[in-house]
C-alpha cells in the first residue's frame, strides 16, 4: 500500500509513469473511457472549503469508473471529537482510498499511519503536492518539453509573496527533485521554515532554492513567475500586516516585463486581483492559470491510478 502525502512519495520511475498517464488521460478524455477505478469507492474528506480540488477529484474518480463519496466534519463524527485513529480504521473497512484536504500536515500523516487504504494529500497547510505535479505538467506543455518532469532541470521559477506558504514549500521540494532553480522572493521574515529545510535534509535532497528580498532581482531570467494569496485560510487575523509587508511583491506589468516576454505566469487560484497579482497581468497571454486548473483533473487521475497499481 502506498500513500501520496508529499511530492517525493513516488520513485522517479513512478513519477515518470504518472506524468505519462496524465498526458494520455488528457489526450484521450473525449474519446475513450477508462475503468482504472472500476468498482472502487474513494472518500473525499474536507476540513477546508474547495472548488478546484473537490470538482477535479470527484469528476476524475467518476471518469476512472469509480464512485466518489464526499465527507466533511459537519456530517461525520469527526466533528464531534471521534479520533482520527478510530475514523480511519472504520473508513478502511468501507473505502478503497481516502483523499483529504485539511489543516495541519500531521493530521494527514496520522490518517495514513493508522489506516489500511491509500491516503492522498489534497492540501495541507504545509504541502500541496497534487497542485505541484499538475503545475509541472502545465509548464512542460507550455515550454514544449516532453512529458518527463525531470526535463525541467535548469528552468528558473520565481515565487513571489508568502514564501512560507504550502505552495512555496512544495516548490522547494519539486525544485530539489526535478532540478528546477527556485527563487523565493518575499519579506525576510518569510524565509522558508525550519520544517521544510528539515525535509530536504531528511530525504537527502539537494538545495536548489534561494531567498531574495528584492523582487526586481528575483524575476531576472525567470522562466516562470508564480504567486499565491497573501492571506491563507487561518491567517485572517494577520491580513492587514501581511498585505503591508507583501505589497512590493505583487506581480504586476513591471515585474512581468522584467522577467521577459517568454516567461509564463502561474497562480494556483483563487486569485485576489489587486493584491498578490494585478488585474492587467491576469489578462496577459502569459498567464496560464486556467490551464493549470484543468490539468489538476488529468494529473490526479494519474496519481490515483498509480496508487491502485502499487
Amino acid at each position: 500500500m502506498k500513500h501520496f502525502l508529499q511530492e517525493n512519495d513516488f520513485s522517479n520511475e513512478e513519477i515518470k509513469e504518472i506524468f505519462l498517464h496524465a498526458k494520455t488521460y488528457k489526450t484521450d478524455r473525449a474519446r475513450r473511457p477508462t475503468d482504472d477505478l472500476r468498482g472502487q469507492t474513494w472518500g473525499m474528506l474536507f476540513h477546508k472549503n474547495s472548488t478546484r480540488t473537490r470538482v477535479s477529484f470527484e469528476v476524475g474518480i467518476r471518469e476512472l469508473g469509480g464512485n466518489p463519496l464526499i465527507l466533511d466534519q459537519s456530517s461525520t463524527q469527526i466533528g464531534r471529537g471521534e479520533s482520527i485513529e478510530d475514523t480511519i480504521r472504520v473508513l478502511s473497512r468501507f473505502l478503497d482510498g481516502l483523499i483529504i484536504r485539511t489543516h495541519g500536515h500531521e493530521i494527514i500523516e496520522k490518517f495514513a499511519a493508522n489506516g489500511t487504504i491509500p491516503v492522498v494529500n489534497a492540501l495541507t497547510d504545509f504541502l500541496h503536492p497534487c497542485q505541484i505535479f499538475a503545475d509541472c505538467m502545465t509548464i512542460l506543455e507550455k515550454t514544449g518539453l516532453s512529458h518527463d518532469p525531470f526535463s525541467l532541470s535548469g528552468k528558473k521559477l520565481t515565487f513571489l509573496g508568502d514564501t512560507q506558504c504550502n505552495m512555496a514549500n512544495s516548490w522547494i521540494l519539486a525544485g530539489a527533485m526535478f532540478g528546477i532553480k527556485i527563487c523565493l522572493s518575499g519579506p525576510a521574515e518569510f524565509s522558508p521554515s525550519r520544517k521544510i529545510l528539515d525535509y530536504l535534509e531528511k530525504y537527502k535532497l539537494p538545495t536548489t532554492w534561494e531567498h531574495q528580498v528584492d523582487p526586481k532581482i528575483a524575476v531576472q531570467n525567470a522562466n516562470i513567475l508564480y504567486t499565491d494569496v497573501w492571506v491563507s485560510m487561518g491567517c485572517e487575523e494577520e491580513a492587514d500586516e501581511r498585505k503591508r509587508l507583501m505589497s512590493p511583491y505583487q506581480i504586476n506589468e513591471e515585474l512581468l516585463q522584467m522577467a521577459g516576454p517568454d516567461s509564463i505566469l502561474m497562480h494556483c487560484m483563487p486569485t485576489h486581483p489587486g493584491e498578490e497579482i494585478s488585474e492587467s497581468v491576469l489578462a496577459s497571454p502569459q498567464a496560464i492559470l486556467f490551464d493549470q486548473a484543468e490539468n489538476r483533473l488529468h494529473m490526479q487521475k494519474a496519481i490515483l491510478r498509480q496508487l491502485t497499481q502499487s
